[in-house]
């Protein structure tokens, strides 16, 4: 009974990690600590041996059994069908509100990112000189990034692989949004459309770099945010602040008839992404100054 349990509360947070990385500046990693399930999650993706299978080729079944065991599947299945689920009702919820209220929609991306922008610079201990070059090499990079007029058109299948790398890599960071970088790299809509329409190679193709990412990406962030910190959160914080540029874009140019109650309901918006990632930010906090108390 108690098993059961366990599992339903971890389904449920993975409902709550998904549905948090459907929306851009809201992130799984934040979820994932403010529900209390951020360390066993890190340390469960560190502890996977992808070559588990190896014995097998020997014919030493038993060893092979004992790599695959300590994979912590209590964990992870449970974890996977509710952010799946999430995405699933997700890329039809938001996909309806981007087509019928397009400019308010993207006001709540724009301040959710704004505000996100704040939380990771919060993050980081100081910036100095060097600190404001890799913010400014951030924000051209991603500042031309959204801009690419190729980025709008039907990608490759080998550039949402890639997609798949990044948005699951940012999502294992709190503060950072999976579904933030798929915006950066104008794909966001692109996947959405996907999930909802069942493109199988599409969807393919973006889990497998996903998978990918997944399994390395935990050590590869570990070794930079310990290694070169300031200049790693720097980038990040230039990425936030160019991509800012793609929700602004879509804002302006959205064809309707901007009067007083128009241009109200979108600052509305925009506040409302903004008071939802310092809410949360204000808990993720709290969370980590218990867990750093108890440990």
């Amino acid at each position: 009974m108690q098993a059961k349990k366990e599992t339903l509360v971890i389904f449920l947070k993975g409902l709550l990690m998904g549905g948090a990385d459907v929306i851009p500046g809201v992130s799984g990693g934040t979820m994932a600590l403010i529900s209390g399930i951020y360390e066993r999650l890190i340390l469960g993706l560190k502890g996977i041996n992808i070559l588990w299978f190896l014995p097998l080729f020997k014919g030493n079944f038993r060893k092979a059994w004992k790599e695959l065991m300590k994979i912590d599947f209590g964990l992870f299945i449970p974890l996977g069908l509710g952010i799946a689920l999430a995405f699933g009702i997700g890329s039809f919820v938001i996909t309806y509100l981007l087509d019928n209220f397009t400019a308010y929609i993207y006001a709540f991306f724009f301040g959710l990112i704004l505000a996100s922008v704040r939380v990771v610079q919060r993050q980081t201990k100081k910036f100095g000189i060097a600190g404001l070059i890799t913010i400014a090499i951030g924000f051209a990079f991603a500042f031309w990034v959204v801009g690419l007029p190729t980025l709008q058109t039907t990608p490759a299948y080998w550039f949402i692989f890639i997609c798949g790398m990044i948005a699951i890599c940012a999502m294992l960071l709190p503060g950072i949004s999976g579904a933030f970088m798929l915006l950066m790299l104008g794909q966001y809509q692109f996947m959405l459309e996907a999930l909802k329409g069942l493109k199988i190679w599409y969807i393919a193709s973006f889990m497998a770099g996903a998978i990918i990412s997944l399994l390395g990406s935990s050590h590869i962030l570990a070794y930079l945010l310990k290694r070169w910190h300031s200049p790693t959160m720097g980038i990040l914080v230039g990425l936030m602040l160019g991509a800012l540029r793609q929700p602004f874009e879509k804002i302006v140019n959205t064809p309707m008839d901007w009067g007083a109650l128009q241009i109200c309901l979108t600052l509305f918006f925009g506040v409302i992404g903004v008071t939802i990632v310092l809410i949360l930010d204000r808990y993720e906090r709290k969370h980590k100054c218990l867990f750093e108390a108890e440990k």
